[in-house]
């Protein structure tokens, strides 16, 4: 059976195998597609383990929401070729509508958890590397339950799929403000919800070096400690949610645009692909 240039692209298109790789299978099953698309597979799990060791810094993120459950993953894969593929994001697909069901918050349960269809999610991930040809790795998941919440997705570049994803947990609803802090989060990055958040130790060390800082630019022993004071409430600011100052009004805090809302921001993820 003859095969084209067209059914090489094709096969490449589905399987995001290399071009050579698709003429090979193409030639090794006589120019048959689907038993083309078999061949890569199964060499593909012949070198699953030969990737384990690559590293996996693009991919997508993805998400689900409904008025009280909203879900948050991150799929990672080597390159963007495989992150902007179809196939790559029908997995991604089938993984977020599991979690969203399932509400597994434990990333180890999840992975081992079953889908619908009776393979577990490790099998699911297992398959996608043979088939792509990459690596493919799970990095990290993220369920708010049982509480309004905003969901906020955002391109990077217009040919890739979502690289920054944000949700975030409302004591009430209302979509107008979590929108804002939403895509606040999303350009600002912020590490904890509020100082009480920052652990002890990350303020002692920062204390610290801005003590070496003071002194080390000759600044006078009577006000050293005002001024590592200072700094460690700038790094406060920058780093805590409801301390920074809001995106769409440099006047207010986050923590005052929440308020006049009349709501409470109670938790929040943020993931960025391969942060």
């Amino acid at each position: 059976m003859a095969y084209t240039a067209e059914d090489v692209k094709r096969l490449r298109e589905v399987t995001a195998a290399g071009m050579l790789d698709c003429k090979k299978a193409l030639d090794e099953t006589g120019g048959d597609f689907d038993k083309a698309i078999e061949v890569i597979r199964v060499k593909g799990l012949k070198g699953v383990t030969k990737r384990e060791g690559r590293s996996t810094s693009n991919g997508l993120v993805a998400a689900k929401s409904s008025d009280s459950t909203a879900v948050l993953l991150e799929l990672n894969c080597e390159t963007d070729f495989v992150a902007k593929g179809d196939r790559f994001q029908a997995v991604a697909e089938e993984l977020v509508t599991h979690l969203f069901t399932s509400k597994q918050s434990d990333l180890t349960a999840f992975i081992a958890s079953s889908l619908p269809s009776g393979k577990t999610v490790q099998a699911a991930i297992d398959e996608a590397n043979a088939t792509l040809g990459e690596k493919v790795e799970l990095r990290r998941i993220a369920v708010i339950d049982g509480s309004p919440n905003a969901l906020y997705l955002h391109r990077t570049s217009p040919d890739l799929p979502p690289q920054v994803g944000v949700l975030v947990a409302l004591n009430k609803a209302n979509n107008e403000v979590g929108k804002d802090v939403a895509q606040h989060i999303a350009a600002f990055a912020p590490q904890y919800l509020n100082r009480d958040e920052i652990p002890a130790d990350v303020i002692a060390n920062e204390r610290r070096l801005a003590e070496e800082t003071a002194r080390n630019e000759g600044k006078p022993d009577a006000a050293i400690a005002k001024i590592v004071d200072g700094r460690v409430t700038g790094f406060v600011k920058e780093v805590s949610l409801l301390e920074q100052a809001f995106a769409k009004d440099q006047k207010k805090s986050v923590q005052q645009v929440a308020t006049e809302g009349g709501v409470a921001i109670t938790k929040f993820y943020r993931f960025r692909v391969g942060q």
